[in-house]
């Protein structure tokens, strides 16, 4: 899986398919790590506060082509805090949406008044606890993570949910988790804490 999927099901361990964060805190850090994938696809860099292409060439995963063509298409928009903004108005569905086609997920609709609520439901519970699972287990072993892990680790814990994966785990994991996000390229380490202050800033102003 891709670091937005794995981060989409962590934030969405629930059978119901009910997130365990704030709106605004799932929503921005599902946008960091959709960009967090074309950093590590080698498609954009962050630097000094903004997101910049190095690589047009389209990717093979659709939604990573769609974030990349709307950051092409928008060259005077290149604050990362603009682009995390915008991408988190539409990426819990996206990615949702992306898990669905992937057969990890059914989309549900439900009708209240005159409003229709969208829901993303496991299709397997214990695929949907994997991920969280995965990474608890990656913190308790030597080695270090591989660099998407440690970028979604950092991206869990930006947005408020390590918990999710440390509720069983030791103080090795607890320390290990804490020195991850200083040790990640210069990019990726910018783009987490990014997300965290944006994260941090939209819940504090009660953004939905």
């Amino acid at each position: 899986m891709l670091i937005a999927d794995e981060f989409f099901l962590i934030a969405h361990n629930d059978s119901r398919g009910k997130a365990r964060l704030h709106p605004a805190a799932t929503g921005l850090g599902l946008a960091g790590a959709l960009l967090g994938e074309l950093v590590l696809f080698g498609h954009v860099t962050v630097a000094n506060g903004l997101v910049t292409v190095i690589d047009r060439r389209p990717p093979a995963d659709a939604l990573s082509h769609t974030v990349l063509d709307q950051l092409i298409g928008e060259p005077q928009h290149q604050e990362i805090r603009t682009w995390l903004a915008f991408l988190a108005r539409s990426s819990t569905t996206s990615v949702g949406e992306r898990l669905t086609r992937a057969g990890v997920l059914r989309r549900q609709e439900s009708r209240r008044l005159l409003r229709t609520t969208v829901s993303f439901v496991p299709v397997d519970l214990n695929a949907v606890a994997w991920p969280a699972t995965r990474l608890r287990a990656l913190l308790e072993r030597p080695d270090p993570p591989a660099v998407p892990d440690a970028v979604l680790l950092g991206l869990v814990t930006a947005a408020g949910l390590s918990r999710e994966v440390l509720w069983s785990a030791g103080p090795r994991a607890q320390h290990r988790l804490g020195v991850l996000v200083p040790a990640l390229p210069p990019p990726l380490r910018e783009l987490v804490a990014h997300t965290e202050a944006a994260v941090g800033a939209a819940v504090l102003r009660g953004i939905p």
